[in-house]
């Protein structure tokens, strides 16, 4: 039997609050064991990581899964340790380009670590599931969303439903932070006329052995973009497949652009959709508006909910159908927000 490892990897250096990463790791440790598929997970953790560590216990171990316990530095990377237990931050760009290096190997990185979001982004581009948080997360929320999800992964459950486990567990508590955790899926690009489609776990050797219980033959929810960006299709959702022409965006010119109108637009549209994330969306774009009553909003913060609004929605039934309506409304918000968040326009058949 060929086990999943999962690798573990906590820093908390001395110059840092604490974090209560041991009661994190025992959490996940507790889950995985209790699961009647316990035999099948070979779980390793190292402590007081420095940076130093990050190639060779990677190199050493060959994980599946990767799970990060430690303090997050937003846009400057995320915070190990350095020789004398101080801390020492890793930037975004080599992070990514680390976990690039083991893109046929790691199936999935979880940062459970604050402001993660921005190295989640980065190192999605290689591996097929990266979760991150999207702003500050507490302790009690961060070892909730680690137990429910591995407590998923332990009863052979897929990536996304497990990630859709660890926010469950987070909202079972009436905790806030429910939102805080993202997930982000790889797009593969793929030709139209040399290959179909293929779905985001593209290993074939890593989903015929280890992988395999984790892929369910049902979680199609991947966003495929064929040959040139013109003439494509898009994959989203449960078996929800559409043809998309992709087209130029038209973008406007930020001043001109009603925010508030295209997200209450956005959200009576959304609204109509069948979700079991339903909740989730309203949440996000709530906060979106939150933020916009704020008399200097953060356009950031406005990107980052309706990025995880959308997120949502791409998994719901009858978003392919919804697309036509939905993209003049996501281009007039891509423009308000700026060029950071263009992102958003593939999502409803858009290129710039």
């Amino acid at each position: 039997m060929t086990l999943i490892r999962i690798l573990m990897l906590a820093a908390n250096p001395k110059n840092t609050d604490r974090l209560r990463l041991d009661e994190e790791v025992r959490e996940i440790q507790a889950a995985l064991e209790e699961s009647r598929n316990r035999d099948e997970f070979d779980v390793i953790t190292r402590w007081a990581v420095r940076v130093d560590d990050l190639q060779k216990v990677l190199l050493d171990h060959n994980p599946q899964i990767v799970h990060f316990s430690r303090h997050g530095g937003g846009d400057k990377g995320l915070i190990l340790e350095d020789e004398a237990g101080q801390a020492c931050t890793v930037s975004t760009q080599a992070l990514a380009k680390l976990f690039s290096l083991f893109q046929n190997t790691i199936e999935c990185v979880c940062l459970n670590a604050c402001y993660s979001e921005v190295q989640a982004e980065a190192i999605h581009t290689s591996i097929p599931f990266v979760v991150g948080m999207n702003q500050s997360i507490g302790d009690k929320a961060a070892i909730k969303f680690a137990q429910g999800f591995y407590r998923a992964i332990g009863a052979q459950r897929s990536i996304e439903e497990a990630y859709e486990f660890g926010c469950n567990a987070i909202d079972l508590q009436h905790h806030p932070d429910v939102s805080v955790p993202v997930i982000k899926r790889k797009l593969e690009v793929v030709s139209t006329t040399s290959a179909p489609a293929v779905p985001v776990t593209s290993n074939p050797d890593v989903l015929k052995s280890s992988l395999a219980p984790m892929t369910s033959p049902n979680s199609d929810r991947s966003v495929s973009i064929g040959g040139s960006v013109t003439g494509s299709a898009i994959v989203t959702g449960d078996g929800n497949t559409v043809s998309v022409q992709f087209q130029p965006a038209a973008l406007s010119q930020p001043e001109s652009v009603n925010i508030q109108a295209e997200l209450n637009a956005l959200h009576a549209l959304l609204s109509q959709l069948q979700s079991p994330d339903k909740r989730k969306i309203d949440n996000a774009l709530d906060d979106a508006k939150e933020e916009l009553k704020k008399p200097n909003p953060d356009k950031d913060e406005v990107g980052q909910a309706l990025d995880r609004a959308m997120t949502y929605a791409q998994k719901a039934n009858g978003f392919a159908e919804a697309i036509d309506k939905l993209r003049p409304h996501v281009e007039k918000a891509a423009s308000w927000l700026g060029e950071h968040w263009y992102k958003l326009l593939p999502i409803v058949g858009l290129t710039v």
